[in-house]
């Protein structure tokens, strides 16, 4: 397998409440149903709100997609019964992650009362120059 893509992401927990209590419909625009539901569930759902968000950054950012037009709602993070999550795409988010080759994530969330992080690595059998800090890494074989 090959890094196709990396993205990292940390997200200030008390900003996303001071934002979601503004814009109620914060979670609806963030989140798939199937979060939203389990959002429903947590007793810190502010900060499972944070680490969607980061993980969902980080996903955007391993496409090498930000600041363009992917939807939050193609992005799915759910969690295998051992508590390890995972990425689900969809629409035009799966599209740009076939054309770039990518088959596997590896996906970590984590998060404190102050701040949610993720990192998101996109794997792939597909050879494909990356580029670490501006700089253009050769082809990886």
């Amino acid at each position: 397998m090959n890094v196709i893509g990396y993205g990292i992401s940390l997200i200030d927990v008390k900003l996303v409440a001071e934002i979601a209590e503004q814009e109620r419909c914060l979670e609806q625009q963030c989140l798939t149903m199937t979060e939203r539901e389990l959002a429903r569930l947590r007793i810190k759902r502010v900060q499972f709100l944070a680490g969607r968000i980061a993980a969902k950054k980080a996903v955007i950012q391993a496409l090498d997609q930000e600041g363009k037009s992917i939807s939050w709602l193609e992005i799915e993070i759910q969690r295998l019964p051992t508590g390890k999550p995972f990425v689900v795409l969809d629409g035009s988010t799966l599209k740009v992650a076939t054309q770039l080759g990518i088959d596997q994530w590896l996906l970590s969330i984590s998060h404190t009362p102050a701040y949610a992080t993720a990192s998101a690595i996109a794997l792939g059998k597909v050879k494909r120059a990356i580029s670490f800090l501006g700089v253009k890494a050769s082809m990886i074989e």
